[in-house]
């Protein structure tokens, strides 16, 4: 019982420092203060920071630009990383291991080491940058993250369920589309997630490959804003994302959640 409760205790205590900071920071988004933290006698609860915020037309643009290079970059990484975890489960077995070695080489790599690699590659070949060689980019960094998140729902899964569904008449993209894709479908939302997650917050690669006429994302904004002082409406933006976050989690949560559940009455019934 009293390991019980220390290790909770631990548990909470860890979870209080690292949400502490992003707390205080939705606090002080909703008071215009100078100095968060620092409370002055005239300063009262207000939305005028949200306000500002919409109206920076520098912050929106960036936010757009986040977006859309995270929509598409992870997109893409969602479609070849599912894709390519599906090709590498029915490997042989050789093939299988080393394959799997590659693809864990972009997860423990310095992402430094691979933006100067795009970008030395991109100077040899002669390519200018801009918002493809960005979601290029954006892509090498996840596609390693969806293969990880696609790879468990496939080891889960039954291998010769693809044959059985092919000698049952299936052609093979009906047997991909009907009976592989449903049962991995968890991991490729909870894969698409988290390569959005990871090309939202990036920097260094989009720092090296973004469009040099000025194409700004948060990162490259906010870093830019460090110089000269970075706006109190900043905070009335990181609270937004934090709760965009929040949401994108309860949604994975739900559908895969519902997946799970699925499977699970699908094989009590059998």
């Amino acid at each position: 019982m009293v390991k019980k409760i220390a290790a909770l205790t631990y548990v909470w205590l860890i979870l209080f420092l690292m949400y502490l900071p992003i707390f205080l920071l939705i606090v002080f988004s909703f008071i215009d203060t100078r100095v968060v933290g620092v409370i002055g006698t005239d300063d009262t609860f207000t939305l005028d920071l949200y306000r500002r915020l919409f109206i920076n037309e520098r912050a929106m643009t960036a936010v757009l630009n986040t977006f859309l290079v995270a929509i598409v970059s992870s997109t893409i990484a969602t479609v070849l990383g599912t894709l390519g975890g599906i090709g590498i489960f029915y490997m042989k077995q050789k093939a299988k291991g080393l394959f799997e070695t590659f693809t864990q080489i972009p997860v423990i790599n310095a992402e430094i080491v691979m933006a100067l690699s795009l970008a030395v590659l991109l100077v040899f070949f002669g390519i200018n940058v801009g918002f493809a060689t960005l979601v290029l980019g954006h892509v090498v960094l996840t596609v390693a993250f969806v293969y990880l998140s696609v790879k468990p729902k496939l080891q889960q899964m039954d291998p010769s369920m693809y044959e059985a569904a092919l000698d049952l008449g299936a052609t093979p993209m009906k047997a991909l589309t009907r009976v592989i894709f449903p049962e991995i479908f968890p991991g490729v939302i909870a894969g698409f997630v988290l390569a959005f997650t990871l090309s939202l917050d990036d920097f260094i690669i989009t720092s090296f490959l973004r469009p040099a006429s000025g194409f700004e994302t948060l990162s490259t904004y906010v870093e830019a804003q460090l110089r000269v002082g970075i706006p109190r409406e900043i905070r009335a933006l990181t609270t937004l994302i934090f709760l965009f976050a929040v949401g994108i989690l309860i949604v994975n949560f739900v559908l895969t959640g519902k997946g799970d559940k699925k499977k699970i009455a699908s094989i009590a019934h059998r």
